[in-house]
């Protein structure tokens, strides 16, 4: 995941990519630092993802742009809208299963 500072580009990143995950988390955060490396396992499996991190101690003003109150966070985009929000007990393979539907429905038509 590349880390991401300014809202602008990640409102850039976000016109620019069909679907993209923005993963929002701290290197403070625990929970965050166990779940990074299984959100980017997962996304190994559709490479048509563009994926970006946010670290909310360096830009707090893009969690709260984003309404982020609670880390860990994922928004999912697909063509610039929002398709899913998940913050704090995140999981997985619920993540996944949404995503994966997404994936399919998008790319193999």
């Amino acid at each position: 995941m590349d880390y991401i500072k300014s809202n602008e580009d990640l409102i850039n990143m976000i016109e620019k990519n069909s679907m993209i995950i923005v993963y929002f988390g701290s290197e403070m955060c625990g929970v965050c630092a166990a779940l990074k490396p299984k959100i980017e396992e997962m996304l190994e499996k559709y490479p048509k993802i563009k994926s970006v991190q946010v670290d909310v101690d360096i830009s707090p003003e893009m969690a709260a742009a984003n309404n982020i109150f609670t880390i860990p966070g994922i928004l999912f985009f697909i063509d610039n809208k929002e398709a899913i929000r998940e913050a704090r007990f995140i999981s997985v393979p619920d993540i996944e299963s949404k995503i994966s539907r997404y994936y399919h429905m998008y790319f193999e038509q």
